[in-house]
């Protein structure tokens, strides 16, 4: 009998899935969406973040609360339910409300790779900026933002008033993070630090320093808060990744910005559309 993981196609409502288990490693799959890799998961071993922007929002996971303290997470942007699955191993008895607008992918991820009874861990389909905004005030120590409509966030996730609404949802100590991603001459970027600095006090953004150079386009993690970042640990944790990366913040991290202004929700745009190959499995 021949017991070897086989993958799975389906249709679900925004595109074709594709779960792919890895040669590797005996219970871990990665997940595309019309071809572009959306997440990897190993069930045998939740903490393993196997794309290295994942592994940077780890990172600054880490570092929200002291080692172990249960968080109230507020994630947009679901798939196979990596990060989920990292704060349930790291964080036991961590709340976690997970908003996927695809109900089809949802469907599937529970059916073929669910999460553990008691995880506390829960999905809802839903639209990301609706969740949002009917979200109590005050009500998470944490909320982790990863969508991608194709390979594109969503112009309404890219405005001021979304940056608000985010503010308005952490606690006074919590901290925004998300997974973007632009080129040179980060028009978009730079944008969505206008936005964030706007609401918060605090930022950082992590990125490769190709990208930062304007050599390549590639993921960069902007992190937001009202209370000072241990940036110290973040900038030690990415640059001994395989891919290292760069934290800039204060003074850099303005010139970054430069003269980029916040967006209203009428202006907004979705983020660039990534050259051919730009996302590839890493």
């Amino acid at each position: 009998m021949n017991d070897e993981p086989i993958p799975v196609s389906r249709a679900v409502d925004h595109g074709v899935a594709k779960l792919m288990p890895d040669v590797d490693r005996e219970r871990a799959w990665l997940l595309t969406v019309d071809g572009a890799p959306q997440s990897y998961v190993d069930l045998d071993e939740p903490t393993h973040l196997e794309f290295e922007y994942a592994r940077r929002l780890g990172h600054v996971l880490d570092t929200v609360a002291e080692p172990g303290r249960p968080l109230d997470v507020l994630h947009l942007g679901g798939g196979a339910l990596t990060l989920p699955r990292y704060l349930a191993a790291t964080r036991p008895g961590s709340r976690q409300d997970v908003v996927e607008f695809d109900r089809g992918l949802l469907e599937l991820i529970g059916e073929h790779l669910p999460v553990p009874a008691g995880s506390g861990i829960a999905p809802h389909a839903a639209d990301a900026r609706d969740w949002l905004e009917a979200a109590p005030d005050g009500s998470a120590d944490a909320l982790v933002a990863d969508v991608f409509g194709g390979s594109r966030v969503p112009a309404h996730l890219t405005s001021l008033t979304y940056a608000q609404q985010a503010g308005r949802v952490l606690r006074a100590d919590g901290v925004y993070l998300a997974n973007l991603a632009d080129a040179a001459p980060f028009g978009f970027l730079r944008s969505q630090l206008a936005n964030f600095a706007a609401v918060f006090e605090e930022l950082a953004l992590i990125a490769e320093p190709g990208v930062l150079r304007g050599r390549r386009f590639g993921n960069a993690v902007l992190v937001a808060a009202h209370r000072p970042l241990d940036v110290t640990t973040l900038a030690r944790r990415t640059a001994s990744d395989a891919f290292p990366a760069r934290v800039e913040h204060g003074p850099a991290l303005r010139r970054f910005t430069g003269d980029a202004r916040p967006v209203r929700d009428e202006d907004a745009v979705a983020s660039p559309e990534p050259p051919e190959g730009a996302f590839g499995i890493g």
